[in-house]
């Protein structure tokens, strides 16, 4: 299960009929995968080592997620059913003020 923490990141929002993308690096700049967000109500595909997968409506999270918290990691479990994969925070000490 690959936990990478996220060094860098790049946003391509493309014209046309190509999704939204996030590339990820990690600390040394290698690439680690992207987050690729398909229409509201599609279907996903599963996830793999280089991709997650999200719908559009969560693209302004990931975003905000990206811009705000450090340090910042992705999480790979595997591929299929049952298996939980993420870009997630570090663990955030007690009374942080966040909004939901």
């Amino acid at each position: 299960m690959p936990v990478i923490e996220i060094g860098a990141y790049q946003v391509q929002y493309a014209a046309n009929t190509f999704v939204p993308r996030i590339w990820l690096k990690d600390k040394s700049n290698a690439n680690i995968g992207q987050l690729i967000f398909k229409p509201d109500g599609s279907p996903l595909p599963p996830d793999n080592a280089t991709n997650l997968y999200y719908h559009l409506s969560d693209y302004p999270h990931i975003m905000d997620l990206m811009r705000n918290e450090k340090p910042l990691f992705w999480h790979f479990a595997g591929s299929g059913p049952g298996f939980e994969n993420a870009v997630r925070t570090s663990i955030e000490p007690q009374g942080e003020s966040e909004h939901a």
